[in-house]
């Protein structure tokens, strides 16, 4: 069974240190994986943004390049979504229609991939009694509807100490175009997320979306605030005790 990761723009231009964090999660496991040459965007931002016929091109070439795939496991939850929706892009009769929605079908953003997929919960990560919090995306929560995962994913990081965010369900205020389309609401937004996370005394600030990391650490950046911003994948790929990873429960995986 072979895994094709889901790149998606953010993290190949801004954050390549976690897809390897991704990939060596996954290939300790014994899954095999390929990175489609073929895929680029989502299509999301100008899509978002009414350029419907524009996003068109983007949105089959992404279909094609994952094609012939097993699984797609994308590393944010707002791309992953992103594929789920493509179905509703296509009319009835289209050549493409049931191809997008043979590609939503074995879409997945990363934690839920683990949990739902896979079924496990433990993947042997430890730290040295960190303070952390996490920070729920929308996409991820809102398209995608997954809320559990990355709590429960976290819950076995042995020596994780996992603090409440306050207003946990508040949007950090990049939303793609929208930080640049509405600027001063963004900044508002952002500066709201950044007093509820200070607030906790977390020394790390965790995500499962790279587009809220970006925003959340530049505004902490800009302030001078010393939290440690770390992707989810990056926790689950730290100082990994081997002894301790879950057995993989879906038979489809064991070899």
């Amino acid at each position: 069974m072979k895994v094709s990761i889901f790149s998606t723009c953010v993290m190949d231009l801004m954050f390549p240190q976690v897809g390897i964090a991704m990939v060596e999660v996954l290939e300790r496991l014994g899954i095999e994986t390929d990175l489609p040459e073929q895929q680029i965007c989502c299509g999301q931002p100008t899509y978002n943004s009414g350029l419907v016929k524009e996003s068109m091109p983007t949105i089959k070439n992404q279909i094609d390049a994952f094609e012939s795939s097993d699984y797609v496991v994308g590393i944010a939850g707002s791309c992953s979504g992103m594929f789920t929706e493509y179905p509703h892009m296509f009319d009835e009769g289209d050549s493409y229609k049931q191809k997008a929605i043979d590609l939503a079908n074995k879409s997945y953003e990363f934690t839920q991939f683990l949990y739902r997929v896979l079924g496990l919960e433990d993947l042997g990560a430890t730290f040295n009694g960190e303070k952390a919090t996490y920070h729920r995306s929308c996409h991820m929560t809102r398209i995608l509807g997954e809320r559990e995962a990355p709590f429960i994913l976290l819950d076995k990081v042995k020596g994780l100490e996992l603090l409440p965010l306050p207003h946990l369900e508040n949007c950090c205020g990049f939303g793609g175009t929208f930080s640049v389309k509405s600027p001063e609401i963004s900044e508002m937004m952002v500066a709201e997320k950044t007093r509820d996370i200070l607030s906790t005394g977390a020394e790390i600030l965790i995500s499962a979306d790279l587009g809220c990391l970006m925003n959340i650490g530049g505004k902490l950046n800009r302030d001078g605030k010393k939290i440690r911003v770390m992707h989810i994948a990056e926790i689950l790929n730290t100082n990994v005790d081997l002894e301790r990873i879950d057995v993989i429960k879906n038979p489809a995986f064991i070899k």
